[in-house]
C-alpha cells in the first residue's frame, strides 16, 4: 500500500481495472432483480459543468448501491446531439454542425470516464445517428397511420435570426432565447402529434406516480389544466345585417353569461380575416399583430389592444347584438380563437373594457351582498344595484332607515369595486340576470346548459389547456421528418423500408438557410403511392423527440425496431434524475411517448420511470468590476482572491493577477454569462475525482441546491487523505485476528454498535431517504470514533479490520477509486468492491447493555444516569434517589412521587 494518498495513481488503476473486466457492463438475467438508473441524458456542448457532475454523481451513487444490494443495475449514456446550439455553434466556428457535435462527444466521454461513473458503455447512442433516429422516424410513420399525427397551418413564435419556430417557454420578454431578437407571430405547415388524445389518461396516472415530486406532478396538472365548461354559439352579422357564420367559444364560467358586452377574436379569426377585407385600417392592426410571440406570458403582461370588426354577435339568451372586437390577447391555438368577454367578472376583458369605454355589467355578488340583500327583505331576482334598492323600497318600506342605508352601502361598495378597482372573478350568486338570477355557480351552470342544449346553441364540454405537440422544426441540425409531399396524393410517408431518410452531414453551413431546405436534388423524390415527382419534408423534428423514447432503447442495443423483448425486462426505469426545468416539456413528453410505445405493442408498463429525482441547482459566488459603459465585466471565481475574517466569513476580494479589488455579487446558478462556472476537468486534475464526487454529495441534500465552495472541496480531500493515512496505519501492523465478538471488552462494544448503527444509518439514506451528505457526516462520524480509541489490543485490531472494511464498502458508491484500492489493501486481491454485499448490521451488536436516562428535579435536568436495559422501576428508582445532585436538591425531604418512563426519563417530584 502506498505510502500516500495519490488520486491520480489511483483513478487511473481503478478505471482500467474496470475497463479490462467490462465491471458495468449488464445483460437480462431474470433470476435476479433489475434496477435502472438513468440520469437525463446530456447536450455533447463541449464540455462537462459543474450541474453535469451532481446529476451524473447521484445516479452513480444510487446505481452502486442498488449493485451491492444484489441487484442487477443498468445505468447506461447517451448523447442529445442534434438541436440549434450545434447550429450556433458551427456558425461562430465556421464548421459544419455534425463535425462539431463528435468532437464534442469525444471529449465529454473522456471527462465522464475520468469521473468514475459506472456506465454501461456498451449501450451508449448519439441521436443525431441514422441508426438511432431511423426507429424515431419509422414510429412516426406508424403514429402517421394510427391517426395520431396531422399536419396543419398553425400560428407559431417565429425567431427570425435563428429563422425556427421557438417554444413559448423559448420567448422570453418577447425575444428569442438564443438570438435575442424580436419574435414574431407567423402561421405556416407545422406537424402534430395528438397528445390531447391522452391528456386525461395523462392526468390520471399523475396519481399512480407516488415516487415523483409533487411539484412536478402539480406542474403537469396545471399544464394540462382540465377544466369543466360549456360551448356556446353566438350568431353572427355583418354591418348590413346579413348572417355569416357562428362564432363558437368555450368557456368555464357559463354563470357569468348575461355580463357579455363584447366578442373577441384572434387575428387569424375567419370572421377577422372576413372583416379586414373592407377596413384597410383593420388590416393594418392585424398586421401589426403578427409582431411578438404567442406566449401566454406575454399576453398577460402585454397592453391589451383591440378594434372594432364592425360585425355584431348575437348574445343567445337576451338576443342583444354585441360588438367582436380583434384583440391582441386571443390567439386561434387556444381554445376556439374567440372569447366572450365579460368585463364585469373577468379582469383582462375589464382592461380591455376600460381601455375602449365599452359596458361592465355585475352579474354575480359575492356573500355579503347577498346577506345584505337579505336582510332588509329583498331578493336577488328583484334586480340587483343600489339605485334599484332604494327604488323598490322607498314606497312604503317597513325597514328603517339605519338597516336600508348600510344594505345600501354594502351594494355601492361592490359596484366600485368592480368599477374603478377591476373584474370580481370569484363564484358567487346570480343577479341582473333574468330567469339565472339568485342561482350559486353550481345551479347557474345547469341551468344555463340545459338551456342552451336545448336550444342548440350549447353543448357541455370538457377542455384542456394542454394543446397537441407540434414536433416540426425549421432548422436543419434534426431528425428529417419521414414524410413526402405530393400534388396528387398529398401527404404520404415514407415507405418503411426506404427508411432512414438521412441528414446529410458534410454541409456548408451559414445559418441562414437550412442546407436541406436549400438543395433541390435533397428534396426531389417520387411519390410512393402514384409514382409521381414529389418533394421531401424539409422541416425536421423538435429535439424533444429524441429525447422522449432514448430510455427505452438503452433497454435493447442492436434491436431491429425501436426495441425488442428485453425492453419488459428492465423498463420501467426503477430511478430517473434530472432537473425540475424539464417537468412541463420532457418529462410529459417522455411520459406521452411511453404511453404510445405501449399502444404500439413495444411495452407493457403505463408510465416510463417509477421513481423521480430532481436534483438542486449549483450554485456559485460571483465577482465583477463596473465597467464605463455602466456594464459589468464578470470575473471568474477561480482568478479572484478571498479575504476572510477569524470567523471565515468574506471581508473582501481581489483579482489575483492585479491585485486590485473586485465586487461581489449574488450567489447565482453557474452560468457563462455570469461567468462563475467552474471547470470540473480543472476540480479532477487538482484534487481527484473522489474529492469532487464527495463534495458534489456532501454540500447539500440532493434535491437543494449547492453552493460550491473550494473551501469545502479541500476539507474533502483532507478527509480522503486522512482515511488512507488511517488505513494504512492499520495494514502496516500486520494482518488483523479473526474477531471474536463473546471476547469484546465494554468498550468495544460500544464501537462495534457504533460501527453497527453506521451500517443501519447509510444504508436508509442511499436507499430510502437519498441523503447522502448525512450518509458520509456518519462515516465521519464513525472515523472520528475509530481515531479515538487508537486501540492496539488483538481485538482492537480485530474491530479496527472489520470497521475498516465496512467503511469502505459504505464509501465506495461515492469515492469508488480510493474505495477500490483501500479493498485491496485490506487484504481482498484485485476484486471489485462493487460486487461485494452492501454491510449488514448485525443485530446483536445493536443491543445497548445500558442506557442514559436524565434525571429532573421538579422538571429541571439536574443529572444523568446509566442503567441497565432490562432494570426494573424500583431499581432505576432507587439509583436516581441516590445521585449527589438529587440528595442536594433534596434536601432531606422525601419525594412526593417519583416518575419513571422507561428508557427516557426519571422526574422526582418535591
Amino acid at each position: 500500500m502506498q505510502e500516500q494518498y495519490e488520486a491520480a495513481a489511483l483513478e487511473a488503476a481503478a478505471q482500467d481495472y474496470w475497463t479490462r473486466t467490462r465491471a458495468f457492463e449488464v445483460k437480462e438475467d431474470p433470476a435476479r432483480p433489475k434496477y435502472f438508473c438513468l440520469s437525463m441524458l446530456p447536450y455533447p456542448s463541449g464540455a462537462l459543468h459543474m450541474g453535469h457532475v451532481r446529476n451524473y454523481t447521484i445516479g452513480d451513487v444510487i446505481s452502486r448501491y442498488q449493485r451491492m444490494l444484489g441487484r442487477n443495475v443498468l445505468q447506461p449514456m447517451g448523447w442529445d446531439a442534434f438541436g440549434l446550439p450545434a447550429e450556433n455553434a458551427a456558425i461562430r466556428n465556421n464548421t459544419a454542425p455534425a463535425k462539431w457535435t463528435y468532437a464534442n462527444i469525444e471529449h465529454m466521454r473522456e471527462q465522464l470516464r475520468a469521473l468514475g461513473y459506472a456506465i454501461d458503455w456498451s449501450r451508449e447512442f448519439a441521436t443525431c445517428r441514422p441508426d438511432y433516429y431511423v426507429h424515431e422516424q419509422r414510429m412516426f410513420v406508424r403514429l402517421f397511420r394510427k391517426g395520431l399525427v396531422y399536419r396543419k397551418n398553425s400560428v407559431v413564435n417565429w425567431d427570425p435570426v435563428d429563422q425556427t419556430v421557438l417554444a413559448n417557454e423559448q420567448v422570453i420578454d418577447g425575444r428569442g432565447w438564443r438570438s435575442g431578437a424580436l419574435v414574431e407571430k407567423r402561421e405556416i405547415p407545422q406537424w402534430f402529434l395528438k397528445i390531447t388524445d391522452y391528456a386525461q389518461e395523462l392526468l390520471d396516472d399523475l396519481d399512480r406516480l407516488e415516487g415523483w415530486p409533487e411539484s412536478v406532478k402539480t406542474m403537469q396538472r396545471n399544464w394540462i389544466g382540465r377544466s369543466e365548461g360549456l360551448e356556446i354559439t353566438f350568431n353572427v352579422r355583418d354591418a348590413e345585417g346579413n348572417d355569416l357564420d357562428p362564432v363558437t367559444v368555450f368557456t368555464t364560467r357559463p354563470d357569468t353569461l348575461m355580463g357579455v358586452t363584447f366578442i373577441s377574436i384572434a387575428a387569424e379569426h375567419p370572421l377577422a380575416q372576413r372583416a379586414r377585407q373592407d377596413k384597410p385600417m383593420l388590416g393594418d392592426f392585424i398586421e401589426e399583430l403578427r409582431k411578438g410571440g404567442v406566449s401566454e406570458a406575454e399576453l398577460e403582461t402585454q397592453e391589451k389592444r383591440g378594434m372594432d370588426t364592425g360585425l355584431r354577435a348575437i348574445h343567445p339568451v337576451t338576443g342583444e347584438e354585441l360588438p367582436v372586437f380583434v384583440a391582441n390577447f386571443v390567439l386561434m391555438n387556444y381554445g376556439t380563437g374567440a372569447v366572450m368577454a365579460v368585463p364585469g367578472h373577468d379582469q383582462r376583458d375589464w382592461e380591455f373594457a376600460q381601455a375602449y369605454s365599452l359596458p361592465v355589467r355585475m352579474v354575480i355578488v359575492d356573500g355579503g351582498v347577498r346577506d345584505a340583500i337579505r336582510e332588509i327583505g329583498h331578493d336577488l331576482a328583484s334586480g340587483v344595484g343600489a339605485d334599484p334598492m332604494r327604488q323598490a323600497l322607498s314606497a312604503g318600506s317597513t325597514i328603517d332607515a339605519h338597516t336600508l342605508d348600510a344594505a345600501v352601502h354594502t351594494v355601492e361598495r361592490f359596484e366600485l369595486s368592480i368599477a374603478e378597482q377591476g373584474a370580481y372573478t370569484e363564484r358567487g350568486w346570480l343577479v341582473n340576470s333574468g330567469e339565472f338570477d339568485g342561482l350559486d355557480f353550481q345551479q347557474a351552470f345547469d341551468a344555463i346548459a340545459a338551456r342552451l342544449e336545448a336550444e342548440g346553441v350549447g353543448r357541455r364540454r370538457v377542455n384542456y389547456r394542454l394543446r397537441d405537440w407540434g414536433v416540426s422544426r425549421q432548422r436543419y441540425w434534426g431528425c428529417p421528418i419521414p414524410m413526402i409531399h405530393c400534388a396528387r396524393c398529398g401527404d404520404v410517408p415514407v415507405p418503411e423500408d426506404q427508411l432512414p431518410v438521412r441528414l446529410p452531414e458534410d454541409v456548408a453551413f451559414s445559418g441562414v438557410t437550412s442546407p436541406i431546405k436549400a438543395d433541390p436534388e435533397w428534396r426531389k423524390t417520387t411519390c410512393p403511392h402514384c409514382g409521381g415527382a414529389a418533394e421531401r419534408e424539409t422541416d425536421t423534428f423538435d429535439t424533444f423527440m429524441e429525447s422522449s423514447w432514448y430510455y427505452a432503447r438503452y433497454t435493447s442495443p442492436g434491436a431491429d425496431d425501436i426495441v425488442d423483448e428485453r425492453a419488459n425486462y428492465w423498463l420501467p426505469v426503477d430511478q430517473y434524475i434530472g432537473g425540475i426545468e424539464h417537468a412541463i416539456l420532457h418529462l410529459l413528453y417522455f411520459r406521452f411517448y411511453h404511453k404510445l410505445l405501449r399502444d404500439c405493442g413495444f411495452v407493457g408498463s403505463d408510465e416510463p420511470a417509477v421513481n423521480l429525482l430532481c436534483q438542486g441547482m449549483v450554485v456559485a459566488e460571483t465577482f465583477f468590476r463596473d465597467m464605463a459603459n455602466g456594464g459589468k465585466e464578470w470575473i471568474n471565481p477561480a482568478d479572484v482572491d478571498i479575504q476572510r475574517d477569524e470567523r471565515g466569513r468574506v471581508t473582501g476580494a481581489t483579482l489575483r493577477s492585479d491585485g486590485a479589488p473586485v465586487s461581489i455579487g449574488a450567489t447565482e446558478k453557474m452560468s457563462k454569462s455570469k461567468n462563475n462556472g467552474v471547470d470540473p476537468q480543472a476540480m479532477v486534475a487538482r484534487y481527484g475525482a473522489d474529492t469532487v464526487r464527495l463534495f458534489s454529495m456532501f454540500a447539500a441534500p440532493p434535491d437543494q441546491g449547492l453552493e460550491w465552495n473550494e473551501a469545502g472541496v479541500e476539507g474533502m480531500a483532507r478527509f480522503l487523505r486522512r482515511l488512507w493515512s488511517q488505513v494504512r496505519r492499520h495494514v502496516a501492523a500486520g494482518p488483523a485476528p479473526a474477531l471474536d465478538v463473546a471476547a469484546l471488552t465494554p468498550a468495544q462494544r460500544d464501537l462495534r454498535r457504533k460501527l453497527h448503527e453506521t451500517i443501519v444509518k447509510v444504508g436508509d439514506d442511499f436507499g430510502r431517504r437519498l441523503a447522502f451528505n448525512t450518509a458520509i457526516a456518519a462515516v465521519m462520524e464513525l472515523m472520528n470514533a475509530l481515531a479515538k480509541a487508537d486501540d492496539g489490543s488483538e481485538q482492537g485490531r480485530a474491530l479496527a479490520q472489520e470497521a475498516w472494511e465496512t467503511i469502505t464498502l459504505l464509501l465506495n458508491p461515492i469515492a469508488p477509486h480510493v474505495c477500490h484500492g483501500l479493498w485491496q489493501a485490506l487484504g481482498h486481491g484485485e476484486t471489485l468492491v462493487d460486487d461485494q454485499p452492501f454491510p449488514k448490521a448485525d443485530p446483536g451488536a445493536l443491543q445497548r447493555a445500558a442506557v442514559t436516562l436524565a434525571v429532573q428535579v421538579n422538571g429541571k435536568l439536574r443529572a444523568t444516569m446509566d442503567v441497565a436495559v432490562d432494570a426494573d422501576r424500583d431499581g432505576v428508582q432507587a439509583q436516581a434517589l441516590a445521585l449527589p445532585e438529587v440528595i442536594r436538591f433534596l434536601d432531606g425531604q422525601a419525594p412526593k412521587k417519583v416518575i419513571v418512563v422507561p428508557g427516557k426519563i426519571v422526574n422526582i417530584v418535591v
